[in-house]
C-alpha cells in the first residue's frame, strides 16, 4: 500500500526521496542489476518496504517488471545502470510498448558536468529509447523528483499504458533537498458516453453476425466476468487478440478462439464475414488482423466498433464506425446495461464458430513426427494444472501448441510477449512465482529462446523459486526455419543449434532437471519436478520436422517447391 505523504520537510539526498516517491506511488517491487552509477538509490532501497528482486541480466529484469505489470496493472521498478546496462534493458522496453504494460524503467547516468565528452558508459537515453517509450527523460534538479515520479507514473498507467524511462545523472541522487512528497498517482479512466452506447445497442440488435475480440491491457478480473455473464445472454462469439487467452475463460459457450500466430482458418474466416466487430482493448495491429487482411484499412468491410482508452489510436488504422475512447473495465461495465433479445441468426453463427474452435483446439487427432507429441503434453497439462496456474513463453513455434491447446480458464493466468520478443518466458515466470508463491507457474521456452535469458534461472534458485521450465528443443531456431524453407527450401543456414543438456544446466544451478525424449515420459517427470520443491526444467526433445502442430517441415519445403520458389 501506499505509504503517507510527508507532513514536513524532511532532508533527503535524491536517492532517499526518489524511493520514497516509488512508495507512495504503490509501487512495491524493484527488479535490478545493481550498477555503480545509481548507488545512493540502492542504499536507500536497504531500508525501504520493497520487494528486491536482483537478477542476472538486466534484459531479465526488464522483462521481470514487466511481467509484474502484466499480472497486476500497476508497474514494477526497474533499476539498470547506464550504458550496456541500459540497452540490455532494451528488449523488455520494446515489449511493454507493444504489449500495453505500465512500466517504469531507471537508468543510472553520468554526472552532470561532464554531458557530451563522451564519459564512461555514456548515453543520450531521450535519443536511445524515445521511439519505443510513452515518455524519456532525465532529471536534472533533485528538487523536481516528486513531479517527475508524479508524472511518470500518471503516463505509464493511463490511457494506453506503456513504459517511461527515466535517467538519473549520479550527482543529482547524492543531492540534497527538502522537496515535499507528491500525491499517490491515480490513472485516468475514461468512460464510453450514453449516446455512445444507445448506439451500439442499435448496431448489436441490427447485427445477425456479431463477434466480439478482446485484446490490450486496463482489463480486471471482475470485467472479465462480467463480460462472460453479458455474452452468455446476448449470445455473441467471443474472440481474443494474440497472447490475450486469459481475457476470456476458454470453456466459455462463446469463446470461439484466438487470433494470433497460425490461428483456426475457420475463426479467419468467421472474422472476416463478421457483419458487426466489436473490438475491445486491442489494437487489430499486424498479427490480430492477419497482416492486416482480416478488415480493409482504412474502412474495413464489417462495421467496426473499435474501444480503446487512448484517443491517439483510435482512427490510427482503420476507421471505425463508432470509436468509443474508454479502457475495457469502464466499457464493460456500460456494456452490461445493454439487453438484447435472443436472435436465431446470432445463436447460428455461434454455435458454428464455437464448435469450430472446440475442433480445432482438440489434440487428440493431432500427430506430429517423432516419440514426443507436445499435443498430448499439452492435454496432460490441461488436466493437472489448476485453473489459477499461470503460463508463460517467450517467442517461436514452440508456442503454437500452448496457445492452440491450453485452456486458460481465468483472468491473469497468461504472460506472453505480443512483441515477439525471444527470451521472455523465463523471466516473467520468475516475477510471477515472486509475486505470488502459492500458484503453480510453468514457462515454456524454445532452444533457441531458453538461452536468451536462461542465466535467470539462477534468480529463481537464489529466491527458492519453484517454477517448472519446459524447453521445447528441437535443434534450431524453428520459427526462422520455417520461414527459410517457405521462401529458399533446401537452402538452409545460420538456423542449425548445438545445445547442451539442459537438465544438467539445471541441476548445475541447484535446481531439479530432466531429459523428455518420450510422450510417456512427460507425466512421471514433471509430476517429480512439481515434488521436488525446486526450480525445475523438463529438457523435452521433439523431433525437428514437427515444426507446428497443423505441418512438418517436409511439407513446408516440399509446398514451396511446387509454388516455384
Amino acid at each position: 500500500m501506499p505509504i503517507a505523504s510527508h507532513t514536513t520537510a524532511i532532508r533527503r539526498t535524491g536517492g532517499q526521496i526518489l524511493v520514497d516517491q516509488l512508495r507512495l506511488h504503490g509501487v512495491d517491487h524493484v527488479f535490478c542489476v545493481p550498477g555503480e552509477s545509481y548507488l545512493a538509490v540502492l542504499d536507500a532501497l536497504h531500508d525501504a518496504d520493497v520487494t528486491l528482486t536482483i537478477c542476472r541480466q538486466e534484459g531479465g529484469a526488464a522483462m521481470m517488471a514487466e511481467a509484474h505489470g502484466k499480472l497486476t496493472g500497476r508497474p514494477a521498478a526497474c533499476f539498470v545502470t547506464r550504458g550496456p546496462g541500459a540497452t540490455n534493458a532494451a528488449p523488455g522496453i520494446h515489449i511493454a510498448q507493444h504489449d500495453s504494460t505500465p512500466l517504469l524503467v531507471f537508468v543510472g547516468q553520468i554526472e552532470r558536468g561532464v554531458r557530451e565528452r563522451g564519459a564512461l558508459q555514456e548515453l543520450d537515453y531521450r535519443a536511445v529509447f524515445g521511439s519505443m517509450t510513452k515518455w524519456t527523460t532525465e532529471i536534472d534538479d533533485v528538487d523536481r523528483i516528486p513531479e517527475i515520479i508524479s508524472h511518470a507514473m500518471h503516463v505509464a498507467s493511463s490511457g494506453r499504458p506503456g513504459p517511461v524511462v527515466i535517467a538519473l545523472p549520479e550527482d543529482v541522487l547524492v543531492d540534497m533537498t527538502d522537496a515535499p512528497d507528491g500525491l499517490p498517482a491515480m490513472p485516468i479512466e475514461a468512460h464510453p458516453g450514453a449516446a455512445q452506447m444507445d448506439s451500439l445497442r442499435a448496431m448489436l440488435v441490427q447485427a445477425e453476425r456479431p463477434l466480439l475480440v478482446l485484446g490490450g491491457s486496463r482489463w480486471s478480473a471482475e470485467a472479465v466476468s462480467s463480460l462472460a455473464a453479458w455474452a452468455t445472454h446476448a449470445g455473441v462469439p467471443v474472440a481474443v487478440s494474440l497472447r490475450r487467452q486469459m481475457l476470456f475463460p476458454t470453456d466459455h459457450q462463446s469463446f470461439v478462439g484466438d487470433l494470433g500466430f497460425g490461428p483456426s482458418p475457420k475463426l479467419v474466416e468467421h472474422a472476416i464475414s463478421a457483419d458487426l466487430l466489436l473490438v475491445i482493448g486491442s489494437r487489430m495491429s499486424e498479427v490480430p488482423s492477419q497482416n492486416y487482411a482480416l478488415m480493409r484499412v482504412p474502412v474495413p468491410r464489417q462495421t467496426l466498433v473499435h474501444v480503446l482508452p487512448d484517443a491517439g489510436e483510435l482512427g490510427r488504422v482503420y476507421r471505425a464506425a463508432l470509436p468509443i475512447c474508454a479502457t475495457p473495465t469502464s466499457f464493460v461495465q456500460a456494456l452490461r446495461g445493454i439487453e438484447i433479445a435472443p436472435s436465431a441468426s446470432r445463436f447460428a453463427f455461434l454455435e458454428q464458430a464455437r464448435a469450430d474452435y472446440l475442433a480445432w483446439s482438440n489434440p487428440k487427432p493431432i500427430r506430429s513426427p517423432g516419440s514426443l507429441q507436445m499435443a498430448e503434453v499439452m492435454q496432460a497439462l490441461d488436466a493437472r494444472l489448476p485453473a489459477d496456474a499461470i503460463l508463460s513463453n517467450g517467442a517461436g513455434n514452440y508456442a503454437t501448441w500452448i496457445h492452440r491447446f491450453h485452456r486458460f480458464r481465468a483472468f491473469g493466468t497468461q504472460l506472453a510477449p505480443t512483441s515477439g520478443s525471444m527470451g521472455y518466458g523465463v523471466p516473467a515466470a520468475i516475477a510471477a512465482k515472486r509475486i505470488d508463491p502459492h500458484r503453480t507457474v510453468v514457462a515454456f521456452a524454445g532452444d533457441g529462446c531458453f538461452l536468451m535469458n536462461g542465466q535467470e534461472f539462477a534468480t529463481a534458485v537464489q529466491y527458492g523459486l519453484p517454477i517448472i521450465v519446459i524447453v521445447v528443443d528441437n535443434g534450431m531456431y524453428g520459427t526462422i526455419r520455417m520461414h527459410q524453407e517457405r521462401e529458399y527450401p533446401g537452402r538452409v543456414v545460420a538456423t542449425g543449434l548445438r545445445n547442451p543438456d539442459f537438465a544438467a544446466y539445471a541441476r548445475a544451478f541447484g535446481g531439479h532437471g530432466e531429459r523428455v525424449t518420450t510422450t510417456r515420459e512427460f507425466v512421471p517427470a514433471f509430476e517429480r519436478a512439481a515434488a521436488s520443491g525446486l526450480p525445475a526444467i523438463l529438457h523435452c526433445l521433439i523431433d525437428p520436422e514437427a515444426i507446428s502442430p497443423s505441418t512438418t517441415l517436409t511439407q513446408v519445403r516440399e509446398a514451396a517447391v511446387a509454388a516455384g520458389r
